[in-house]
């Protein structure tokens, strides 16, 4: 653990804004194209995806990113020009459906034109977007959102004439890569939603169409926000944009009663018929109890040492979803949960009353810390009693573990010791690894 704070932050649980060209790579066809200093995206790289569960990269993204790499002579004399020999490059070589220019910190403060330099490339036809992201204005869940937001204006467009379909949802559920987990994440919430009637417009990762299903958000009946805040900025702008309603439900399911819940709540606001639901509900509740009574059956025979309370460090969107199963599901005593993203404090009081009810009678113990030193100090002014302390965070936290001699469990940016491809925490099959995880964690020792 650090000796002194000073005025910066340590360990920071989240990225730069720049780090938003992940949610560029996340969507099929799409190329961010980067207009800022060098190793600016590099370091975003390393804290979102390969420190972060080594999650690699497909399409263009990892090191393949297409960048201005400005310097002193642009700050001097402007980066208009170069970043046209970038663009001009980006679409000779580069194979995309949707080229994304974001804009970083020196081209915002020095004042560079980009409309001015990509409106030819749009007149000739390519599809070819904007956003500035500058890191002096927010991290990389900012970012992300104004990403989404500029493709949304610039390149869905208008509506005029478009027929929405009854079945069909836009998901908005986290930041990709910023969320380890996040391609097993929307694999499963994907799954749920088809098996209980619906259509999904996912966005991200492998089971997304690309842009041509960015073409289709006029289309769905409503936007689904899964978060306790992330992603409503947007939904709020499609229901200004397009008059489309939105269901906001803050808390990712985990496990069968909140699965279960969910979906029911879900088919109840579009006003479908829920028999296909129910079906679905019957038979993922029969195949998750089957393997929760093998688990019982263990848990019973082999509880000595095993962790009763635990700390959560991570997001707003995974702190509150965790801490709700293992209270309510598992029967673990929450001790304290630090919420690291540094959610915007318009939100934080609503955040923080979901962990009112964590289970009958059972509170959460609430934080906003994203300063890495006080984190870790906080974590050792936990009273853990005699049962062993079981942790739930990140790469930053395992100093904090090692002196509570405490089982990690790592749940969010960064995760040094996952390499994660489509695994899940969430729904019904995500919930059962999360039981695998953390109590193989355990028997580890």
């Amino acid at each position: 653990m650090a000796k002194n704070k000073h005025t910066t932050i340590t360990h920071p649980h989240y990225a730069c804004s720049i780090g938003a060209a992940y949610t560029v790579s996340a969507i099929p066809g799409a190329v961010p194209v980067i207009n800022c200093g060098p190793g600016c995206v590099d370091q975003q790289y390393f804290t979102m995806s390969f420190c972060n569960g080594f999650q690699g990269s497909s399409g263009v993204g990892g090191g393949d990113i297409p960048g201005t790499n400005s310097g002193e002579n642009e700050i001097v004399f402007g980066g208009a020009k170069k970043l046209d020999g970038v663009v001009k490059s980006a679409l000779k070589i580069m194979k995309g459906d949707l080229f994304v220019v974001l804009s970083g910190c020196s081209p915002q403060l020095v004042g560079d034109d980009v409309n001015a330099v990509i409106k030819p490339y749009r007149e000739k036809g390519y599809s070819i977007v904007h956003a500035e992201i500058p890191g002096f204005k927010g991290n990389n869940l900012w970012g992300h959102e104004e990403v989404v937001l500029a493709i949304i204006d610039q390149f869905v467009g208008e509506a005029k004439g478009v027929r929405r379909r009854k079945k069909l949802i836009n998901l908005w559920m986290g930041a990709p890569y910023f969320n380890t987990f996040w391609r097993g994440d929307l694999i499963e919430m994907k799954r749920i939603l088809e098996g209980a009637g619906f259509e999904v417009n996912v966005l991200f990762g492998s089971e997304s169409a690309g842009v041509s299903e960015w073409k289709n958000i006029p289309k769905a009946a409503f936007n689904l926000v899964l978060s306790p805040w992330l992603g409503l900025r947007v939904a709020e702008h499609l229901e200004k944009k397009y008059g489309q309603p939105y269901l906001h439900i803050p808390v990712i399911p985990v496990g069968e009663e909140a699965t279960t819940a969910f979906i029911r709540q879900v088919v109840e606001y579009a006003g479908i018929d829920n028999k296909k639901a129910e079906k679905f509900i019957e038979s993922e509740a029969k195949r998750y109890y089957y393997f929760f009574d093998h688990f019982a059956d263990f848990f019973a025979e082999y509880w000595f040492g095993f962790p009763s309370k635990f700390v959560i460090v991570g997001d707003a969107a995974y702190n509150i979803a965790f801490s709700r199963f293992l209270a309510d599901q598992i029967g673990l005593i929450p001790v304290g949960q630090i919420i690291s993203d540094n959610t915007p404090a318009k939100y934080r009081e609503t955040v923080a009353e979901l962990y009112n009810e964590l289970s009958e009678g059972v509170t959460g113990n609430v934080d906003f810390i994203e300063d890495g030193y006080l984190i870790e100090k906080k974590i050792s002014e936990y009273d853990f009693g005699n049962s062993t302390p079981l942790i739930l965070g990140s790469s930053w936290e395992q100093d904090a573990a090692r002196e509570k001699n405490a089982v990690l469990v790592e749940v969010g940016t960064i995760a040094t010791e996952e390499v994660v491809l489509n695994r899940t925490y969430i729904g019904y099959s995500g919930a059962l690894q999360f039981i695998e995880k953390i109590y193989s964690a355990a028997v580890h020792g």
